[in-house]
C-alpha cells in the first residue's frame, strides 16, 4: 500500500482501476476507506482510477494524535490527490467523510471537479446529533454497548432485520472504540464547516437518507441548501447507504461524476 506524506500525517491510500480523472473515496467515522467503499469500488474501476485514502485515525495512516479538525484531514486527502498528480478529482464524502470532502473543496478548489456529500452535516450544535455522538462516545468502556449502538443507529430497522444474526454480530464486533475511532467522534462534536461552505464551487450533489438515525436527513438537506447551485437527492435507508443501498447509491454517483463540466 503506497504512502504519501503531508504536514500532518504519514497518509495510507490505496488505488485501484484507470481513468482520469480520478475518482477520491472520503470515509466516516471509525472505519478506513477499504471498510467503507471497498465492496462497491468495482462499479466504478472500469471508468476511473479510485484511490481510497485513510485519513488519521484509520488504517495504517500515522499522525501525532493532535487533535483533529476538518481542516486538517483535508490536507491529508489533498496530499493524496497531488501525489497522483492527474489533475482535479471527483471527491465523494460519506458522513464525517462528507465534512473533509467538502472542507477541501472550499479551501483547495483546484483540486476538486465535482463533490459528492452523503450522510453529511454542517454543524455540531444540532441536539440530535450532538446526543447521539455524547452518548455513543459515553459507552467507549464497554465495547460490546459501543459496538451495538453504532451498529443500530447506522442502519434502518429492514435492513438490519433482513441479516443474519451472525452477520450482524459481526457488525457489532468490527465496530469497536479504538482510538481512532474516538478522535473522529469527538471531532463530530466539534466541526462546523458551515463558515466554509459559500466557497464551495464544484458542481456537488449532496444526498441525504430517508431514514438516517445517526445524521438525520434533515441535516443533509441543510447541507444542500448552504452549497450554492448543488444538487439533492434521497435515498430511503438508513445512514450507512453505502452497505444499505449499493445499486442506487453506486448509481447516483456515477452518473453525476461522469457528466461532463
Amino acid at each position: 500500500m503506497p504512502f504519501v506524506t503531508s504536514p500532518s500525517a504519514r497518509v495510507s491510500y490505496a488505488v485501484e482501476g484507470s481513468g482520469h480523472p480520478p475518482l477520491v473515496f472520503v470515509h466516516g467515522t471509525g472505519f478506513g476507506a477499504a471498510g467503507t467503499f471497498g465492496h462497491l469500488v468495482g462499479n466504478f474501476t472500469d471508468v476511473r482510477t479510485v484511490l481510497l485514502p485513510d485519513f488519521a485515525g484509520c488504517g495504517d495512516t500515522e499522525d501525532d494524535g493532535r487533535e483533529l479538525t476538518p481542516e486538517l484531514l483535508a490536507e491529508q486527502i489533498a496530499a493524496v490527490i497531488e501525489a497522483v498528480g492527474d489533475g482535479p478529482a471527483d471527491l465523494v464524502g460519506f458522513s464525517l467523510g462528507s465534512l473533509v470532502a467538502a472542507t477541501l473543496a472550499a479551501l483547495r478548489p483546484e483540486l476538486v471537479r465535482s463533490l459528492v456529500l452523503t450522510s453529511g452535516w454542517t454543524r455540531p450544535d444540532d441536539t440530535y446529533l450532538r446526543n447521539h455522538m455524547t452518548t455513543w462516545r459515553a459507552i467507549r468502556g464497554d465495547a460490546d454497548a459501543f459496538g451495538r449502538f453504532g451498529t443500530l443507529t447506522a442502519f434502518s430497522r429492514d435492513h438490519l432485520n433482513s441479516l443474519d444474526h451472525d452477520v450482524v454480530e459481526g457488525i457489532v464486533k468490527g465496530n469497536q472504540p479504538t482510538e481512532g475511532a474516538l478522535r473522529h467522534i469527538d471531532l463530530n462534536l466539534r466541526a462546523d464547516i458551515r463558515p466554509l461552505l459559500p466557497r464551495i464551487t464544484a458542481r456537488t450533489l449532496v444526498i441525504g437518507c430517508t431514514q438516517d438515525a445517526t445524521a438525520p436527513v434533515g441535516l443533509s438537506r441543510e447541507l444542500a441548501d448552504a452549497i450554492t447551485g448543488s444538487t439533492y437527492a434521497e435515498i430511503d435507508s438508513g445512514h450507512v447507504v453505502v452497505y444499505e443501498q449499493v445499486a442506487t447509491w453506486s448509481g447516483l454517483v456515477r452518473d453525476f461524476v461522469l457528466q461532463e463540466g
